[in-house]
C-alpha cells in the first residue's frame, strides 16, 4: 500500500512537473493529455492486452499450443453439456432482468409517498448491501434439504414450508430446470432492490403538475400508470433493464456458491473460469471468455445509445 501511494504522488508529481513548463491554451491540453496518459496505460495494460490475448487463445487448444481454429466455437455450439449452459444464460438473461425491473417499479410505485416510504425501501435495498457469495450461502440454506425421516426438522425454510403444507422436503438444487430457476430468484432478490432505487428517483422527478393534471380528468391508478409513470420513466427502465442484464450475463458468485455449476446449473460465466481453472481447457475456456464479451457489447451499446438519446431531449 505505502509503495503504491509514493508510486501514485511521484507519477502526480511527474505529471505536474512537466504541466507548469506550458502555459495558455497549450498547457490545458498537455495537462488533459497527461493526465490521460496513466488512464490510458493502465488501461492497456490491464483491459485491451488481456482481451486481445483471451481471443487470441480462444484459435488454440486445451494446451494453448496447438493452432485449431474455431472448433473451440464449434464446441460450445454443438457440445451438448455447453448447450446447457447457454440454454441456462439465455433463461437467466430473459427471467432477471425483466423481472427485477417490474418488481422495483411496482415497489416504487406503491410506496411511494406513503408513510413509511423510507423503511419500505430500506427493506428491499437491504439485499444490495450485502456480497452475492453471501447471499449464495443464505439462500443455500433456505433450499437446504434434509431426508424425510419424521422427527427430523428441515433447516431450509423452503422445505420447511413444504413439510407444513403436508409435502415431502425436496432436493431443490439437484433437479434441473427447477435448481435453475431457484438460482435466478437470489439475483432478481438482490438486483430489485437496485432497480426500485433508480426508478423511485425516477418516479419522484415527474412535475407534480402533470401529476395534478391527469388526477382533475378523473384517470383511475391503472391508466395514471401507463399514459403518465410509464412513459415518464421510460428511458430510465431501460438503463435499468440493460445494467441489470449486463450483471445477469456475468453471474458468477451465486452459481459457484450454490451448486458449484453442478447439476445443470452452470452459466457462461461459471463454465469458463471452470474449463480454464478445473478442466484445464485454456482454449474452450478462452472461447467462452470471448463470447461472454461479444454478448455484453450490443447490451452497453444500446445502453450508450439510449442514454445520448435522452441526453439530447
Amino acid at each position: 500500500m505505502l509503495s503504491a501511494l509514493l508510486l501514485f504522488a511521484a507519477v502526480m508529481g511527474v505529471i505536474l512537473f512537466i504541466a507548469g513548463r506550458f502555459g495558455g491554451r497549450k498547457g490545458d491540453r498537455v495537462v488533459a493529455y497527461l493526465y490521460l496518459l496513466p488512464v490510458v496505460l493502465l488501461l492497456a495494460v490491464g483491459l485491451v492486452y488481456p482481451g486481445l490475448r483471451t481471443i487470441y487463445q480462444s484459435f488454440f487448444d486445451a494446451a494453448g499450443d496447438a493452432f485449431i481454429g474455431f472448433d473451440n466455437y464449434g464446441t460450445i455450439f454443438s457440445d451438448p453439456d455447453q448447450l446447457t449452459v447457454l440454454r441456462n444464460t439465455v433463461i437467466w438473461v430473459v427471467l432477471v432482468p425483466f423481472l427485477a425491473t417490474a418488481i422495483g417499479l411496482v415497489y416504487a410505485i406503491l410506496v411511494d409517498k406513503s408513510r413509511f416510504e423510507s423503511f419500505a425501501k430500506t427493506l428491499v435495498f437491504l439485499p444490495m448491501a450485502i456480497s452475492m457469495v453471501a447471499a449464495g450461502v443464505i439462500w443455500k440454506f433456505m433450499y437446504e434439504y434434509r431426508p424425510d425421516q419424521g422427527t427430523v426438522k428441515q433447516i431450509g425454510l423452503v422445505n420447511q414450508v413444504i413439510v407444513w403444507l403436508g409435502g415431502k422436503p425436496i432436493q431443490l438444487l439437484i433437479d434441473s430446470p427447477l435448481n435453475t430457476l431457484l438460482l435466478i430468484v437470489v439475483l432478481i432478490w438482490i438486483q430489485a432492490g437496485f432497480a426500485m432505487t433508480i426508478l423511485s428517483a425516477s418516479i419522484k422527478a415527474i412535475p407534480d403538475d402533470i401529476i395534478e393534471a391527469a388526477r382533475l380528468d378523473g384517470v383511475n391508478a391503472w391508466q395514471m400508470f401507463r399514459s403518465i409513470t410509464l412513459p415518464s420513466v421510460q428511458p430510465t427502465v431501460v438503463v435499468v433493464l440493460t445494467t441489470v442484464g449486463i450483471a445477469t450475463l456475468k453471474v458468477f458468485d451465486i452459481v459457484r456458491t450454490m451448486t458449484g455449476g453442478n447439476f445443470k446449473t452452470s452459466v457462461v460465466a461459471n463454465e469458463f473460469y471452470r474449463q480454464t481453472f478445473n478442466a484445464d481447457n485454456q482454449g474452450l475456456g478462452a472461447a467462452l471468455a470471448t463470447l461472454l464479451f461479444l454478448l455484453v457489447i450490443p447490451i452497453v451499446w444500446y445502453n450508450v445509445r439510449q442514454l445520448r438519446r435522452s441526453e439530447a431531449r
